[in-house]
This record gives structure tokens, C-alpha cells and sequence, in this order.
């Protein structure tokens, strides 16, 4: 496939006119070099990078990589509803905000274009908060805790802990039923190497290999994806742990 045929089933939209030989160049080495590389699917690649611009918060790269999830059928807006959330948890509530906008944003410019009315977001019931009582919820999380991380759960001695980690990020959004635990390996991996937030980097790219979610080959392609949209030292703060991983016997 070439990189004008990658262009249009990656953006949705026909590649640009009139560039100049360096800018061809780049965007030749972009989807032929990234996005058409075995390893991943466009579709998971798609995760990689909407965290990426979000992180960023680069608002044109947002519209048109949310846009083109929605366009191509890849995500329906409640997956990118929950990717905003995780988004948020592991790269911060302001920059999600933006996220939150361009995504109904994107999502009302696509039933523009068809000529349909815009399905408005369905209202949220105190059923989605489950486990609503707080014991089971803090004994979901640890256990949560030790399956996405694959180590014990850290002791609840602070409302970070207590509160934030076991209670919400582990006892609710990892067991939130919107996307996959793989899915949200590959929305978390780019958000705490772009967060240059060493611990995580070395939780969550080792857990995600330990458990088999993302297989080596895969790993490396999440890194390829992020050096494509984030900056190289990031890539290379996650490939350093990736490399070094050895699976137990």
C-alpha cells in the first residue's frame, strides 16, 4: 500500500497538494515507515497516537486523528468517551478537557457532513460507578492493582493511595467495561512516557509484556508510534525498560 493510500485510511481525507519534496519525503517515511508497519493495527495505532497530540495538546492533530477514529468506524465515540478518562488519569484532567471538547466536537462535524442529526451523549447513571460500596471497591482495586501491575498492591497510608490509586484508578476505571485492558495499555504506555514519569514507565511497560497483553514485536511498534508523535527522548525512556525485560520462566 502506499503512503497516499495509508494517508487516506489513516486521516479519512485526501493527502495534501503542492508539498515540497522534504515534506513528501516525511510523510512517505510517516505511513509507509509507521503506520504500514506490521506489528500493530492502524486501529491500535490509533490509541497511540490520540494520546500522543492529546499530550501535546496540538488542537489541529487532535481534530484529525479523533475525526478520522470516528470517520473510519476504528472507534465508536463511547470508546473515545473512555479513552478521555484514562487520558485524563494518566496525563492530567486539564489536558483532557481539551480532549473532552474535541472529541464532541469532532463528533458533531461528522454528523454534519452526512447530513444527520447529531446523537446527543447518553446521561450517566450511578450504575457505571460500580463497585458502588467502598469495601468491595478498595478489594477490586488491589486486586485490579496486582493484575495490571503484577506485583502487590502498595499500602493504603495515603489519601494517594487510598483514595486515588486503589479506590478510583484500580477498584473503578481499569474495570470500567468500555475498552479492553490491552486498549488501555495503549493509551497509558505513550501517556507516562510523555509524563517522563520513570516508576510508571517501568510499571506499566513491563506489566504489559509480563502479562502478555503486548507482545514484544507489539512493544516495540508502540514505541515506534511514539517517537512518530512524541519526542524521541520519550521513545527512548520507554524502549530502554522494553529492552531490558526478560520473560520469566
Amino acid at each position: 500500500m502506499t503512503a497516499d493510500d495509508l494517508y487516506r485510511d489513516v486521516l479519512q481525507a485526501e493527502p495534501p497538494e503542492g508539498e515540497s519534496p522534504l515534506d513528501a519525503a516525511e510523510r512517505r517515511q510517516l505511513f509507509e515507515g509507521v503506520w504500514g508497519a506490521p506489528g500493530l493495527s492502524i486501529r491500535d495505532r490509533r490509541f497511540v497516537t490520540i494520546a500522543c497530540v492529546s499530550a501535546a495538546v496540538d488542537a489541529a492533530a487532535m481534530d484529525a486523528h479523533v475525526y478520522a477514529a470516528l470517520a473510519s468506524g476504528d472507534l465508536t465515540v463511547e470508546q473515545l468517551n473512555e479513552l478521555t478518562l484514562h487520558f485524563a488519569v494518566y496525563c492530567g484532567w486539564p489536558r483532557a478537557s481539551q480532549l473532552e471538547m474535541t472529541v464532541r466536537g469532532q463528533w458533531q462535524r461528522l454528523h454534519d457532513e452526512r447530513g444527520e442529526p447529531t446523537p446527543p451523549f447518553p446521561d450517566r447513571t450511578v450504575d457505571e460507578l460500580e463497585p458502588a460500596d467502598p469495601t468491595e471497591r478498595l478489594t477490586a482495586g488491589v486486586q485490579s492493582f496486582l493484575d495490571v501491575n503484577l506485583i502487590e498492591a502498595p499500602s493504603q497510608d495515603s489519601p494517594y493511595f487510598h483514595a486515588g490509586i486503589i479506590n478510583f484508578v484500580f477498584g473503578h476505571l481499569w474495570l470500567r467495561p468500555g475498552l479492553t485492558r490491552r486498549e488501555r495499555r495503549l493509551i497509558t504506555i505513550p501517556c507516562v512516557g510523555v509524563s517522563d514519569a520513570f516508576g510508571p514507565i517501568w510499571s506499566h511497560v513491563t506489566s504489559a509484556l509480563g502479562s502478555g497483553d503486548l507482545s514484544p514485536a507489539e512493544m516495540e511498534q508502540v514505541i515506534h508510534q511514539v517517537r512518530a508523535y512524541a519526542e524521541t527522548p520519550r521513545a527512548k525512556a520507554l524502549e530502554a525498560v522494553a529492552t531490558q525485560w526478560q520473560p520469566t520462566s
